[in-house]
């Protein structure tokens, strides 16, 4: 499956902003996908992700409450709502799958990758 991410740019804090990730292929409904960002000079890190089927929605503690994950297994799309923006969310966005009817949260789980959206929180 091929994946591409849009929907970054630039926004002041507490805006919004909602990231989309477009799949390749018939059998979208059967990945699990991820939500992960990668700032300057750190480590990729786990935002959020979403089961196949949508029943089960998971996130990190640092974004609980501000985003959310969803998807339309018709138009082949994952999304991440954005809200309450910080500065701190700051980073290239990446979205990930994996063909699983579980769900996983660590960056080595994911085998496919999108190329990546920055989104920039201004102060």
């Amino acid at each position: 499956v091929q994946l591409q991410a849009s929907g970054g740019g630039l926004v002041q804090a507490g805006g919004s902003l909602r990231l989309s990730c477009a799949a390749s292929g018939r059998t979208f409904s059967m990945y699990a996908m991820g939500w992960f960002r990668q700032a300057p000079g750190k480590e990729r890190e786990f935002v959020s992700a979403i089961r196949w089927s949508s029943v089960g929605t998971y996130y990190a503690d640092s974004v609980k409450g501000r985003f959310t994950i969803s998807r339309d297994n018709a138009k082949n799309t994952v999304y991440l709502q954005m809200n309450s923006l910080k500065p701190e969310d700051t980073a290239v966005y990446y979205c990930a799958a994996r063909r699983t009817m579980s769900v996983y949260l660590k960056r080595n789980d994911y085998d496919y990758w999108g190329q990546g959206t920055l989104v920039t929180v201004l102060q």
